[in-house]
């Protein structure tokens, strides 16, 4: 009895380890080109992030694109991920029940578009796949005939909500005052007894945006409380502030739009020049009602946005007043360049024009996107350097909470909370 024992926690030994070597990288990722508009939010608000309650009413909606004049017939799986992304150290009858894989049957062709594409959808959790515990998911789509091809994968989280968030945003910073920064304060709010050691077992992070490149994470708060935790005149709150998100609109197939110079057909696609954009940094701050980076697909001629919005090449430059700059790249961020390879999302010198370009094939609707200048040997963009950094720019951070008590084999995220600065 006692070798049948040993014998089974070392086979549940070797198929945790593999599970925890099976994801080699977690991170948002596009593996096929023929993937796009790829949008992960909830049901209630697609303008937040991917992050719903357990046990409510609430969906994660997954929504994208193939370009391409045949069906294809997919699947999809998800696996538990700790609170930095790399993958738990679980088995999958622990975050899902039953086949950890279902079918995408929600797919319908696009309509009188010059870009022939069929548009797939899918709801989590649904009848199918029923998830078990909070934390974080990595969702990877492939094919049903050959589930090594992975066509792309996403993430997403489901909160348990036992820690109340409160945060504010003030420009008055340990750094500056009324400047180039934003510091935030949080508190966390929980039963008394819960959270047995915050200090040990509390993983906060804080994400300005939809970026991702500066991320914070809190492993240690200033104060605790009964039932309380303090994050306070920490360095790490300190954000740049940044500027508006720049914005434009390509809504319409055959008139002007927000932001567009020209849109022109060049078989096969249509073309959208952008108007020329130039940094910011010296001018004076001014106000402007963004997504904070998120896009919406539209086509206002359209009954069906889904299906009847078409594509177009979207031609974006930077003008640098001819210099070609040194010591760095830029590069464009909004949500819609997550997953894509960063050599898509770099702006290059075009030395004919003598400025900085990009060329991306995005679907019909409104964007949000600004440049980061990344300096070389690093991989956290700067905003200072093209636009400025001004105190006045409304950002929004959202904060998650992880817990990982003594002895517990994965993080749950037991709390989520939004806040803005500005106005």
């Amino acid at each position: 009895m006692k070798r049948k024992i040993i014998t089974l926690l070392a086979c549940l030994a070797v198929a945790t380890a593999a599970m925890a070597q099976e994801i080699e990288y977690t991170g948002v990722r596009i593996f096929d080109p023929s993937v796009h508009s790829v949008q992960v939010a909830p049901a209630s608000n697609p303008y937040l992030p991917p992050v719903i309650m357990m046990g409510g009413d609430d969906r994660i909606n997954v929504s994208f694109d193939i370009l391409d004049y045949d069906l294809h017939y997919l699947r999809y799986s998800v696996y538990h991920c700790d609170a930095m992304w790399r993958p738990s150290q679980l088995v999958e009858s622990e975050w899902v029940s039953g086949f950890n894989q279902a079918d995408i049957n929600d797919y319908a062709q696009s309509q009188a578009t010059f870009t022939h594409y069929y548009n797939y959808a899918l709801s989590l959790p649904n009848d199918e796949m029923q998830l078990l515990i909070s934390g974080n998911y990595l969702l990877r789509v492939y094919e049903q005939d050959d589930p090594d091809k992975v066509l792309f994968q996403t993430r997403f989280s489901l909160c348990e909500n036992r820690v109340g968030v409160q945060a504010g945003v003030t420009s008055r910073t340990d750094f500056d005052y009324n400047d180039a920064h934003q510091q935030l304060d949080i508190t966390l709010n929980f039963k008394p007894g819960t959270i047995m050691d915050p200090y040990g077992e509390l993983t906060t992070v804080v994400t300005q945006n939809t970026r991702t490149d500066n991320e914070v994470v809190l492993r240690q708060p200033m104060s605790v409380g009964v039932g309380t935790v303090t994050y306070d005149h920490q360095p790490q709150l300190i954000f740049k502030a940044g500027n508006e998100y720049r914005r434009f609109e390509t809504v319409f197939e055959h008139s002007l739009n927000m932001g567009v110079q020209a849109i022109e057909y060049f078989e096969p696609y249509y073309h959208a020049t952008l108007y020329r954009d130039e940094p910011r940094i010296g001018r004076e701050y001014v106000y402007d009602q963004t997504q904070h980076g998120r896009f919406t697909i539209r086509n206002a001629e359209a009954d069906d946005n889904a299906t009847e919005a078409d594509y177009m090449v979207t031609h974006f430059t930077l003008d640098t007043g001819g210099e070609r700059w040194t010591g760095g790249n830029i590069f464009l961020e909004g949500e819609f360049a997550h997953g894509l390879p960063a050599q898509q999302v770099l702006m290059q010198w075009d030395q004919t024009m003598m400025c900085y370009s990009c060329d991306l094939l995005l679907k019909q609707g409104a964007y949000n996107y600004q440049y980061l200048w990344v300096p070389d040997g690093t991989q956290v963009g700067r905003t200072d350097f093209i636009d400025g950094d001004k105190y006045q720019t409304v950002n929004n951070y959202y904060i998650r909470v992880y817990d990982r008590p003594s002895g517990e084999r994965y993080d749950r995220l037991v709390g989520f909370g939004v806040t803005r600065s500005g106005i």
